[in-house]
C-alpha cells in the first residue's frame, strides 16, 4: 500500500473520471492513475460528476422547452 503522500491528488482523480466518461483514455495512462488514485476518492468523484452531468442536462432540457 503506497503512503498517502504518494497517493493521487484530488485533481488527477477527477481528471481520471473525466476522460473516463466521455470513453477515451490512454491504457498506459489509466493503469498509472489505477496505481495511484484510491478507490474511495475515486467513487465519491465520479458519483459527483455523474450528478453535475444529469443537473446539466435537466437545465439544458428546462432552458429548451
Amino acid at each position: 500500500m503506497t503512503a498517502p503522500s504518494e497517493r493521487g491528488s484530488w485533481q488527477q482523480t477527477l481528471r481520471m473520471v473525466a476522460w473516463s466518461l466521455i470513453g477515451i483514455r490512454n491504457g498506459a495512462r489509466h493503469r498509472e492513475d489505477q496505481r495511484s488514485v484510491g478507490i474511495v476518492p475515486l467513487m465519491f468523484t465520479a458519483l459527483g460528476a455523474v450528478f453535475v452531468f444529469v443537473l446539466a442536462l435537466m437545465a439544458l432540457v428546462h432552458w429548451i422547452a
